[in-house]
């Protein structure tokens, strides 16, 4: 039985990090709630794979509720965190109830980016939840099956072209999955337009792609995509998004599906902690991956800015799973009264996948490419799946798509009762709407009755299944 007097944990987030952390506190002598806007936790890195139809949206998600059911000192909760309040030790959600914390760990993870035009989020989403992999997988399909009855040439030539603006890996993986969309799963299917006369253009503002890798690497990948038929624009910035058209200096491209995969920003709650922060909100931390004058508040993954052997930090998943991990280790020796240790980074390697039995890693001094690269980047997604059911799901379908070329996730689902992003987006970009005053309800961890406050945070659609 849980004593009242045992340390209160809130984790803040439910992805790699906070699951990470939870976990790690499974037999610590601590209270743990953590909190998260979605019900599931997400395996991020194949959401592309929902957003062009290769996997379904439960093959990389899995309730939180059903992976901490046996942790007796754990309490999930789904909810929206409005702000923190580090004075007073307290987090507060949406609806005006708070929780109390004795140690709070941040791992809310980032957001889009659009360079200062948040007006673009309207006509070019980003893949950061299910809801939006959905909302793409639609816009895609529903592309195709216009272009099947647009007896215009000018305007199906519009349908068919696909702009992916950022060359990470999430741009590189939906630019060659796209490709192979339209070259090889779709070829037969229509009858009034040709499939593979799809363009796939690939906009990078730098000059070489995947420019985290190795040159040679980058090179690799970039003679693979042109294979596959996909148009690469290297140093060419994105200077305007409008309904229907990517403005890139003086030329135009029409297209009704652009896609944004070029930048990201920290979680809105990094400003509520009242320390430094970089360019892109994330917190300079200490040595132990607290917020500094903080020793209480942990962040995670890419929440942090951190350099490491002359070396910013990575924001993947390894770090922040090492850091969730790192977190609970610290959290334990402070109840128990021993020093903390600082936190150092294990590089495991980095992976990109460019399309079928095309993908480069680098590991270490070691650089691979082309199918054993893919191989291995398929057993390693595999394994870090959470749940073994997801590894069966997404194993059978990549060998059926692998036999056949086909995608068994082709389907367009019709949710009106949720709000797309786009929308959301526009909404966001010309009011902002405040919650009504209510009683603050009580949770783990202890609550007053404090008047709500008015969120800061967007709505994300709730996700199909």
């Amino acid at each position: 039985m849980l004593r009242k007097e045992e340390p209160h944990v809130v984790v803040l987030g439910g992805g790699f990090g906070g699951l990470a952390t939870a976990r790690a506190l499974r037999r610590a002598p601590v209270r743990v709630t953590l909190v998260d806007r979605s019900n599931h936790h997400l395996f991020q890195p194949l959401l592309y794979q929902v957003a062009t139809a290769a996997l379904a949206a439960p093959d990389i998600a899995s309730p939180i509720r059903r992976l901490l059911a046996h942790q007796r000192n754990a309490t999930v909760l789904m909810g929206e965190v409005a702000r923190i309040d580090p004075a007073a030790h307290e987090v507060w959600l949406e609806d005006g109830s708070k929780l109390a914390y004795d140690y709070l760990v941040v791992a809310t993870g980032m957001t889009h980016a659009y360079f200062g035009h948040d007006e673009w989020a309207a006509h070019a989403p980003g893949l950061k939840s299910l809801g939006e992999a959905i909302e793409v997988r639609n816009d895609i399909l529903r592309s195709f099956e216009r272009a099947e009855r647009e007896p215009d040439p000018a305007r199906r030539r519009e349908l068919t072209t696909f702009v992916v603006i950022g060359a990470g890996p999430t741009g590189v993986e939906l630019a060659g999955a796209l490709a192979e969309i339209a070259g090889r799963t779709l070829a037969k299917d229509f009858r009034h337009f040709d499939p593979t006369t799809t363009r796939v253009v690939l906009v990078e503002a730098g000059p070489r792609i995947l420019p985290t890798f190795a040159p040679e690497l980058s090179d690799k990948a970039l003679a693979e995509l042109k294979r596959l038929g996909v148009e690469v624009r290297l140093s060419t910035k994105v200077t305007k998004i409008e309904e229907g058209c990517v403005h890139m200096g003086d030329e135009v491209v029409r297209s009704n599906t652009i896609l944004w995969a070029a930048g990201v920003r920290a979680s809105p709650l990094t400003k509520d902690l009242g320390t430094e922060l970089d360019r892109a909100g994330r917190v300079k931390v200490a040595d132990d991956c607290t917020v500094p004058a903080r020793p209480e508040i942990f962040m995670l993954g890419d929440l942090i800015s951190k350099e490491q052997d002359g070396k910013m930090l990575p924001g993947v998943a390894q770090l922040a799973l090492q850091t969730g991990r790192h977190a609970a280790k610290n959290i334990v020796r402070s109840v128990k009264g021993q020093e903390r240790l600082p936190f150092r980074y294990r590089d495991k390697g980095s992976m990109a996948t460019i399309g079928r039995a095309k993908a480069i890693a680098e590991i270490g001094r070691v650089k691979l490419a082309g199918f054993v690269a893919w191989v291995l980047w398929l057993f390693i997604h595999v394994m870090f799946l959470v749940e073994f059911r997801n590894r069966l799901a997404v194993l059978f379908e990549w060998a059926w798509a692998y036999l056949t070329w086909q995608r068994s996730s082709r389907v367009i689902l019709e949710t009106p009762s949720a709000p797309s992003t786009r929308a959301v987006a526009q909404e966001a970009s010309q009011a902002r709407t405040e919650i009504p005053a209510q009683p603050a309800a009580k949770l783990p961890g202890g609550a007053a009755p404090t008047p709500a406050v008015p969120s800061t945070r967007m709505p994300t659609p709730a996700p199909a299944e």
